[in-house]
C-alpha cells in the first residue's frame, strides 16, 4: 500500500500551485495543509525543513520534499 502524501502549501506560493497541479494531472491522491487557513501548521513545517518556512514540501511516509523541481 503507498504512503499517504501530504503537501504543506501557502496560496501565495505558486510552485505549491505548480505541485498540486502536476500531483492532480498525476492522478496522485494527497492530503493538503493550506497554511494561509492553518497557521498552527507552520512549527511541523519548520520541523520538516530543519526550521525554513518555504513551501510547498511533501511528506510521503518518511520521504520530505522540500520545494518543487518537477513532478515524476
Amino acid at each position: 500500500m503507498a504512503e499517504k502524501v501530504v503537501v504543506y502549501t501557502h496560496p501565495d506560493c505558486g510552485y505549491s500551485d505548480a505541485l498540486k497541479a502536476d500531483l492532480d494531472s498525476g492522478g496522485v491522491e494527497y492530503d493538503e495543509v493550506n497554511l494561509a487557513l492553518h497557521p498552527e501548521q507552520w512549527a511541523k513545517v519548520e520541523e520538516l525543513t530543519g526550521g525554513g518556512r518555504t513551501t510547498p514540501v511533501t511528506v510521503e511516509g518518511e520521504l520530505v520534499t522540500v520545494g518543487y523541481g518537477g513532478f515524476g
